[in-house]
């Protein structure tokens, strides 16, 4: 089988007409017609070597701005929450 079904986790806006889209890899080379499509019923992006620039044209058909996956600030720091844990009970021992 040469494609693939990619799925992902935001899920895809539906076309224009509201059919549900899915995002097709054809593991073919782009000479020989294979890339990233998106495609619903009604239609369907160009092949694409690159799977964002298939998913920027699906949007552009369909006149939507896509919502990017929400990225952490650079300049916050997280702690690990199992150090926060092991320190707690470790209070907790030398309290009782």
């Amino acid at each position: 089988m040469t494609q693939r079904h990619i799925s992902h986790p935001e899920g895809l806006p539906p076309c224009a007409a509201g059919h549900t889209a899915r995002h097709i890899h054809d593991l073919r080379g782009i000479a020989a017609g294979g890339g990233h499509f998106v495609e619903c019923r009604c239609k369907a992006t160009p092949r694409h070597a690159d799977a964002e620039a298939a998913l920027d044209e699906w949007d552009r058909i369909n006149k939507r701005r896509r919502r990017r996956s929400p990225t952490a600030p650079t300049n916050v720091v997280q702690l690990p929450l199992q150090l926060a844990a092991a320190n707690a009970a470790s209070r907790r021992q030398k309290c009782a």
